[in-house]
């Protein structure tokens, strides 16, 4: 594998301390929030939540500015990651505890095969499904060495075992380690099993940064605060591993990829369209491999990840992987991959079909259930901060803001334009308006023209809410509610056409 590594650092034009022949393969380390938004590390601008360790990353590494998820949605977002593909592309895993077709290739699994440690610790949420008829079944799937709980007495983030991974890892191999926190998923268990001598204070309720989308309430407050410090909990377990890596002299040649599988689980974040929801923080940090620090505009998706680390890796990407490498933008933040970045949202505890694509700063939106509420997930509902918006909604609509009212509003619109640049918070809907009418019907166009090459779908028999709307409680407890997903009767999980790119 080491001359396909060299040939691909000469390429790629990346310094090298010593003779390219020399070169050992570069490690890797995938580290996955569960449930925060892009905006609540420190180095994209969070004024609350105390994430020194990845700022510092971000300072001595590349931050990206414009990186998006295919679905706001955890299993599907990871699913989505580990295979390059769309949501609707993996088979039933289009929807949230779903399996991917097992004719599908993961990208660890990949590296294993050509001789690197690979692990898994803390969350999983993916598996391996059904052979679809027709179809092989894939030689990788079977991806992990090892797996592990990342779980303890006194932590139960899913990161308690990161340090001995990188510690008990066999040293005459490169590794990959894909690092998964349940931080900072509800319900909040950072609060019980606080450690100060570790994590510094817990976050004050009365200075804490609530978004617009909510009530300034004290329920609110404590919401946000026992939030924010879990954000902190993962922040601290990656600065942990960071001294491992740099005790065992590795740091220089290991790829360190920071991001979320989706938005923080509050309204108006967690399974949105909108970049509360579905754009996420990543940072990459390599100090053997990436030329300038700083930031960077660059638009990337997450089923990028899968080809920019086999590629890193010296290995060529999957036939089945639709996303695309960008590691000419860890050389250059200047450099440009892709032009569109596609999003899907699908059955997360509510019936629900919505599509997005990003061009530049413009985001558009076509909703296929607008009667209905996006307001978030059951867990998200049944959290004290919905509750107060719901509250706030009984006793007088005209006292919640544009951005809290947005939570709630239905039906909405079927097609949503926004200037993401001017409008960060995606309020004001320029659809229909005549001076975006040439960008609108372009990006509407190209939307159609992505689902239609990829083979998506709107299924008539779509999965139904097994939640309530209002309270987030469970009201069908068998699985009468699941339908024919998204791209399954088009036979999506069998086409690896990557669409507009």
């Amino acid at each position: 594998m080491r001359p396909l590594f060299v040939a691909l650092v000469l390429f790629t034009g990346f310094a090298v301390d010593t003779n390219a022949s020399d070169q050992p393969r570069p490690n890797f380390i995938l580290f996955i929030a569960d449930d925060i938004s892009w905006d609540d590390f420190g180095c994209y601008g969070q004024i609350t939540a105390r994430t020194p360790n990845i700022d510092q990353l971000a300072a001595a590494g590349l931050r990206f500015d414009q990186a998006f998820l295919t679905a706001s949605s955890c299993s599907p977002s990871r699913s989505s990651i580990i295979t390059g593909r769309y949501p609707h592309n993996n088979g039933k895993a289009a929807e949230l505890h779903q399996p991917i077709s097992a004719n599908l290739d993961w990208f660890p699994a990949i590296m294993k095969e050509a001789g690197y440690y690979t692990v898994l610790s803390g969350k999983n949420h993916m598996k391996v499904g059904p052979v679809p008829d027709g179809a092989t079944k894939s030689k990788y799937t079977d991806p992990w060495h090892h797996t592990s709980s990342g779980n303890e007495k006194g932590n139960a983030g899913g990161h308690a075992h990161w340090v001995k991974e990188v510690q008990d890892r066999p040293k005459d191999q490169p590794f990959f380690f894909w690092f998964a926190s349940t931080d900072a998923h509800r319900d909040w268990d950072a609060d019980k099993d606080w450690d100060s001598d570790r994590y510094g204070p817990k976050h004050d309720p009365a200075t804490v940064y609530v978004p617009p989308f909510l009530v300034d309430t004290p329920q609110t407050r404590q919401d946000m605060a026992s939030y924010y410090n879990e954000v902190t909990r993962f922040d601290y377990f990656i600065g942990e591993v960071v001294n491992e890596l740099h005790q065992q002299g590795v740091m220089k040649n290991t790829l360190l990829l920071v991001m979320a599988d989706n938005g923080r689980p509050f309204p108006r974040a967690k399974t949105r369209l909108h970049d509360s929801g579905m754009k996420t923080p990543l940072v990459a940090h390599w100090p053997g491999g990436i030329s300038i620090n700083g930031a960077t505009d660059s638009l990337v998706s997450a089923i990028d990840i899968a080809p920019t680390v086999l590629q890193a890796a010296g290995l060529k990407p999957a036939e089945s992987m639709q996303g695309m490498s960008f590691l000419p933008i860890l050389n250059n933040p200047k450099a440009t991959t892709r032009k569109f970045a596609f999003s899907e949202h699908n059955w997360h505890d509510y019936e629900a079909h919505g599509r997005s694509i990003r061009e530049k700063d413009f985001l558009l939106i076509k909703n296929f259930r607008p009667q209905q509420a996006w307001q978030g997930p059951a867990d998200s509902v049944r959290s004290p901060s919905h509750q107060d918006l719901l509250a706030a909604q009984k006793e007088d609509q005209k006292r919640l803001t544009p951005a809290q009212a947005d939570v709630l509003l239905a039906p909405r619109p079927e097609i949503e334009l926004y200037q993401t640049s001017t409008d960060p918070h995606q309020l004001n809907n320029l659809a229909g308006q005549p001076e975006y009418a040439s960008i609108q019907k372009q990006l509407a166009q190209t939307l159609a023209q992505w689902m239609e090459e990829t083979h998506d779908s709107v299924p008539e028999n779509i999965s139904t809410d097994q939640f309530d709307r209002q309270t987030g409680d469970r009201t069908d407890k068998t699985n009468a509610f699941r339908g024919t997903t998204p791209g399954e009767d088009r036979q999506a999980d069998q086409t690896h056409a990557p669409g507009p790119r």
